[in-house]
């Protein structure tokens, strides 16, 4: 009688015990993942990754199945927070079994680290769509946040007409000696909003600086395109009223990276002129389509997004941990 076949052997690992080697053909195929769903260029993303795995630097887990590395998460620590930056399995290992013994033992690994009493995690390569229930890592201290990846075709639309607040409001190009107000924006803009629950940085300013300055200065968002983003001004009191910052996230691909109003200027109509404003810029600059990630409980700001054509390309979800002690 023939032996029965024996269930694949899955395992995860400390990335520490992966060699930068191993993890090359699967960081290739993620880019082109990225790339194929999203209209993202992961290649400096994926170069980090790599660099940082080959220097024994970057804390997360490696999946293996039979002893190939299949998988890969990694978290970064910030005082009391943990935020799981990416987690992938290779597609022809993808099932919800691989990928949840990958995210339980990034989710156990980050909520071990001192002093970490947070974690939060936005993953669009995740698979498994299905709500969090008692299969998801600590159920019982986890929030799920369902969230829309929406995509417009420039090509598809010849003029954006002004809105009603175009003459309330003056729109000027973003400029850097504007951070300090923008952060402030951001921290005041984000009080009681769903979104603060999702990002935590949301609900400070000096938050809001570090979220800025990743936007800003770092490639994790694209890279940041200054003359396609602005600032809005009250025509009046010169009050800062509101911004929109964008980026380019693959050739003829931009991102709408930040959008959002003062309490003052709700109900006017400037969210309306600000995006036009910047998908017509992001046009000039040779964008063909333009992607945005937004909160789907976020009802007003998806009808702004619809009212321009941006329709769902994805849908995923995000989760913060809180309540657990080691």
């Amino acid at each position: 009688m023939a032996a029965l076949p024996q269930p694949p052997r899955i395992e995860t690992v400390d990335l520490g015990h992966v060699r930068g080697g191993e993890i090359v053909s699967l960081l290739r195929e993620e880019v082109d993942v990225w790339r194929q769903r999203l209209y993202w260029d992961f290649r400096s993303s994926a170069d980090l990754v790599e660099r940082f795995v080959d220097m024994r630097a970057l804390l997360g887990c490696g999946l293996r199945v039979d002893g190939e590395l299949v998988g890969y998460s990694y978290y970064v620590c910030e005082e009391h927070k943990g935020l799981i930056g990416d987690l992938y399995v290779r597609h022809a290992h993808a099932s919800p079994a691989t990928e949840r013994a990958l995210l339980h033992a990034t989710v156990h690994t980050v909520s071990r680290q001192p002093g970490v009493r947070r974690i939060e995690s936005q993953l669009l390569m995740y698979r498994d769509t299905r709500p969090a229930g008692a299969y998801f890592p600590m159920a019982s201290q986890v929030r799920e946040f369902p969230r829309l990846f929406m995509l417009l075709d420039l090509t598809a639309i010849d003029f954006f007409p002004p809105g009603r607040a175009s003459a309330r409001f003056l729109l000027d190009r973003w400029e850097d000696r504007r951070s300090e107000e923008a952060s402030q924006l951001i921290s005041e803009s984000y009080r009681q909003h769903i979104d603060a629950h999702i990002n935590d940085q949301y609900r400070s300013v000096s938050g809001a600086r570090r979220f800025l300055m990743n936007i800003v200065q770092y490639p994790g968002c694209g890279t940041f395109q200054e003359p396609a983003s602005c600032i809005a001004l009250d025509a009046v009191n010169r009050r800062f009223s509101g911004l929109c910052l964008t980026s380019i996230v693959c050739p003829g691909v931009g991102h709408i990276t930040q959008l959002c109003t003062a309490d003052s200027a709700r109900g006017e109509g400037l969210g309306y002129e600000m995006l036009r404003y910047c998908l017509q810029n992001l046009r000039d600059l040779g964008c063909r389509s333009v992607t945005l990630t937004v909160t789907e409980d976020n009802l007003e700001a998806v009808r702004l997004y619809e009212r321009f054509g941006f329709q769902v390309l994805k849908r995923f979800a995000a989760h913060v941990w809180e309540g657990f002690r080691y």
